[in-house]
């Protein structure tokens, strides 16, 4: 009898040892997942969530290109990371590199590069160190419009520089009719968006001018729009909004924000077909980019010239901006969960299916390793 007892209760035991395992199993695979192999993709180190000693509350601000990304991503990493809190309100990369410099925020998200001036006003604020820039999401800026009865529609850079310029005023211009032979265009006004804020989609937008049309877009640049005439509005989806509300309409946006009834140019690059807008075109131009920042900095400078069959010039980049040193030690921990988060493979992963473009793998990887190091 003893035996007997012995043996069940050995037996209740190794039960209760396999049910323990099993449930600290599905407390991994629930946000992890499994690969093909069957292992789980923590294991297999696929970047899935790891929530570390992270807590509290992350402020963020800056781009709204890349909002609709940011709100994918922090559904996901809040869902496993229940002791963080993430606002990130998408007000503008002018107004979320102003916050960080001023230290109201974590990080930042900005469609343009630090300057050398913000990299110097952080340093007030990154003790001992100073903001990086990580670049984080690709996105193609969809120029779009909206035209009754015109389904497709090719533009080139001459033509966008003197459409925003105010200089071809009609969709029945010569030369438009001569990008797009066969298309019957309206005698109608052009209404021309831009953003009223301070915009690195504004700045990318017109980087890809300047490059490529020097002679018909004669602005300097930067986050502000230069340009007269024409109309505006806040935020990728402010312009959005005016787009879709206004036939005869254009205007430039991420794409993620170009849905809902209005069609996007295909642009003529001297490849050998136009090149619509779309995720895959956009990682083909940043993967002809080139890594310009120093250090821990890893800012990209575009090839706007790209004629790839299939690359999207007019491409931008998201940074995140954080101190390479001297971070808050409140906030530090949530800060690299979540940024380690959204440069993992499964962060990656979302992207193409909400309209962005992944980072290519030999950059997002600098990206990792620079964020483990975050102090």
């Amino acid at each position: 009898m003893k035996l007997q007892r012995k043996n069940r209760r050995a037996l209740a035991l190794g039960a209760l040892a396999v049910s323990g395992a099993l449930a600290l199993t599905a407390c991994g695979s629930d946000d992890t997942g499994s690969n093909a192999s069957g292992t789980s993709s923590a294991s297999a180190n696929t970047g899935s969530v790891k929530c570390d000693d992270a807590k509290g509350q992350l402020l963020a601000d800056g781009s709204s290109a890349q909002k609709n990304a940011i709100d994918a991503w922090v559904k996901q990493f809040t869902a496993a990371c229940k002791t963080v809190q993430i606002n990130y309100k998408g007000s503008g990369s002018g107004a979320g590199v102003t916050a960080f410099t001023q230290g109201q925020v974590a990080f930042a998200g900005s469609d343009s590069a630090l300057k050398p001036e913000e990299v110097t006003a952080s340093k007030s604020v990154c003790k001992g160190g100073q903001g990086i820039d990580l670049p984080m999401v690709g996105g193609p800026i969809a120029i779009a419009y909206k035209l009754d009865g015109v389904d497709s529609l090719v533009l080139d850079a001459p033509t966008l520089a003197k459409i925003f310029d105010g200089k071809i005023a009609k969709w029945n211009d010569a030369a438009i009719k001569k990008l797009n032979p066969g298309v019957t265009l309206p005698d109608l006004k052009i209404q021309a968006f831009h953003r009223s804020d301070e915009s690195g989609t504004t700045d990318n937008f017109t980087k890809y001018l300047i490059a490529t049309t020097p002679d018909n877009w004669k602005y300097s640049g930067g986050k502000a729009w230069q340009a007269k005439g024409g109309q505006s509005a806040a935020g990728s989806s402010g312009v959005a909004a005016g787009v879709k509300q206004t036939n005869g309409a254009i205007g430039y946006m991420e794409l993620s924000y170009a849905k809902d009834g209005l069609g996007t140019v295909a642009i003529d690059t001297g490849a050998s077909a136009p090149v619509k807008a779309s995720s895959d075109g956009a990682t083909k131009a940043i993967a002809d980019a080139k890594v310009v920042g120093t250090g821990s900095d890893l800012a990209l400078k575009m090839n706007y010239l790209t004629k790839a069959d299939g690359a999207y010039p007019i491409t931008l980049v998201t940074y995140e901006i954080a101190c390479d040193k001297g971070n808050k030690a409140e906030t530090l921990a949530a800060t690299k969960a979540f940024l380690t988060y959204i440069a993992s493979e499964e962060g990656q992963g979302i992207l193409s299916g909400i309209d962005y473009a992944p980072v290519p793998a030999d950059i997002i990887a600098k990206v990792r390793t620079t964020i483990a190091g975050l102090s």
